[in-house]
């Protein structure tokens, strides 16, 4: 059971990166936790020296998302808990180069990770925080949602997946006591990228952000209601100009004819 008021955070991909920063950054305020993550030996001790520095209850679940298994493990324990109050849905991996020149069965299992993990767990939050009125869940976006044709596609649009998965959940979740945050990162220094056999030295200092810079602001963002928080975009405003474009389409995107400069509709 839960010792915290705020209940438990259930932090995804914790072993390390930025898992593991909001772990610690959730712990500090009062959350119990519960890790999961494949590394049982890193989240045993991150655990270990997460309760003894902040006195909170922390567990671990070891679980590799990739299988389906696994997923169903978690999801169940989703559903259960009713202890578990925040889902931080981070687990992922990144491309190892260019679409051309990358392996499909590698991103076939981005897919699995990236898409239907994220999915089935943000699914299994959300109807679970919806019928107790109270919950939170945190989706771990990508800028590259944004500018698919910047990078890999399929981790683009993976990402791309994760941001239209949580404005549709919010849109039903809004009036059931739940918030929910999609969180797009740019380059964050973690290990995503040597896992992938690349590095942030490859680009400029000034396009990469410190993982606990990156968390913090994410944090805030999820403090302050937003629906969707780019930690290093400087006027909001942009972001409000880009949904309001998007909004203004609505209208025009399903009619019983087509656009007139197609010259096929019936006169």
């Amino acid at each position: 059971m839960s010792r915290s008021n705020l209940g438990t955070a259930l932090v995804t991909g914790a072993s390390s990166g930025i898992g593991a920063t909001y772990a610690d950054r959730l712990a500090k305020r009062g959350y119990d936790l519960l890790l999961v993550a494949r590394d049982a030996g890193r989240l045993s001790a991150l655990a270990e020296k997460l309760a003894k520095e902040q006195g909170v209850q922390v567990n671990v679940l070891r679980a590799d998302l990739t299988e389906k298994a696994d997923v169903r493990v978690v999801e169940q324990r989703l559903r259960e808990d009713e202890t578990i109050t925040l889902l931080v849905n981070n687990a992922g991996v990144g491309p190892k180069g260019k679409l051309l020149a990358d392996d499909a069965d590698y991103l076939e299992k981005m897919i699995e990770l990236n898409v239907v993990a994220v999915n089935r767990l943000a699914v299994a939050a959300a109807q679970a925080f919806a019928a107790r009125g109270r919950g939170a869940i945190v989706n771990i976006a990508s800028v590259v949602a944004f500018i698919p044709e910047q990078f890999n596609g399929t981790y683009s649009a993976t990402k791309a997946f994760v941001l239209n998965l949580t404005q549709g959940i919010h849109a039903e979740t809004a009036e059931k006591g739940v918030k929910v945050q999609a969180v797009l990162p740019g380059l964050t220094r973690t290990e995503i990228f040597e896992r992938a056999g690349l590095s942030t030295d490859a680009f400029p200092p000034s396009m990469v952000m410190d993982v606990t810079d990156m968390v913090d602001a994410a944090l805030a963002g999820l403090d302050q209601g937003e629906l969707v928080t780019i930690p290093s975009l400087p006027d909001d405003q942009d972001l409000v100009a880009l949904n309001a474009a998007r909004m203004a389409l609505r209208p025009n995107l399903s009619r019983d004819k087509p656009a007139v400069r197609y010259g096929v509709a019936a006169g």
